[in-house]
């Protein structure tokens, strides 16, 4: 048994398909084939059912996988911690991020960290908090940063931030005096949100208390992939809707007048660093967090936040 022959086990796993897993491990499909069957051979046991389509591990085979991918994963530890202690920070880290956080947090830091440590590779992508959560555990990524808590069993979260709520409103009514409001202030017909699969359309579900038949009476069904579109089709429609804190960056000062905030106490949510529990590049991972801390503003670097909106 070697290492090469686990990745390809996983990799087959991953891909349900021969030819797929061996263009992944940049093998041919006969070699990847042979050094299984060879793997089986050793073990005395039939790893996949190739009589499937996809092809299916089997019983045995699917605990063999299983504790495969701890052995990689402690492997890939290993490589990491002589890595780290050669002295400087380098090699890849993969980061993914969720859409509401991106597009403001990245400019944040982003910059500054590349600089400081130009021997680090960083590969960076927008995801769901699902799909950041099963990328995480099939260690494809190795930090996410996105709304926490998840309560995910195998993860290690560290909170990073707390990120206040504002209403953003084009709605008739945005003109009155009434600054500060609460969740029930909000007009539910006139509210929009982003597309089903974000976590901060959840929040916002849960902050104003919605129901699905107030959801679904909005006179238009358009649901918005990103806040930017949501801002526009809220300027458009006179409508109104929620955005975390670090979008106010990238409102006009045209529009800024139409920003209402939450009164005491305003709800937030929680922005966090997360792992798999077993962190592989730890100096890496601490890095990220120092500098990303740098460079949020002090008020949002609270210990506790009791209005945090839970998913």
């Amino acid at each position: 048994m070697t290492i090469q022959q686990l990745e390809y086990l996983v990799a087959v796993d991953t891909h349900r398909h021969f030819v797929t897993a061996a263009e992944k491990c940049f093998v041919t499909q006969a070699t990847l084939s042979m050094m299984i069957k060879k793997l089986e051979e050793e073990w005395g046991v039939k790893i996949f059912d190739r009589s499937k389509k996809p092809v299916m591990p089997t019983s045995i085979g699917q605990k063999l996988i299983a504790q495969a991918k701890v052995v990689l994963e402690e492997s890939r530890r290993l490589q990491a911690i002589v890595q780290e202690e050669q002295g400087g920070l380098r090699g890849d880290l993969k980061i993914g991020i969720i859409p509401t956080l991106a597009p403001y947090l990245l400019p944040l830091f982003l910059n500054a960290f590349l600089k400081k440590y130009p021997d680090v590779r960083v590969k960076i992508s927008e995801l769901t908090t699902e799909e950041i959560v099963r990328r995480l555990k099939q260690h494809e990524l190795d930090v996410g940063l996105l709304a926490t808590p998840l309560h995910v069993k195998g993860l290690h979260e560290q909170p990073l931030f707390y990120e206040d709520f504002v209403v953003y409103d084009f709605s008739e009514s945005h003109r009155t005096d009434k600054k500060l409001l609460l969740a029930g202030d909000i007009d539910v017909n006139r509210l929009w949100l982003l597309e089903e699969g974000h976590c901060l359309t959840s929040q916002v579900i849960n902050l104003c208390e919605l129901k699905q038949k107030e959801r679904e009476s909005h006179h238009l069904d358009f649901a918005a992939g990103s806040l930017e579109t949501l801002k526009n089709i809220v300027q458009s429609h006179k409508g109104i809707t929620i955005l975390p804190a670090l979008a106010l960056k990238a409102i006009s000062q045209e529009h800024l007048s139409h920003i209402k905030y939450f009164k005491e106490p305003v709800p937030a949510r929680e922005i966090g660093l997360v792992t798999f529990r077993h962190v592989v590049k730890e100096k890496l991972t601490a890095a990220l967090k120092a500098e990303i801390l740098a460079h949020v503003p002090e008020s949002m670097q609270q210990t506790e936040r009791k209005a945090v909106v839970d998913l």
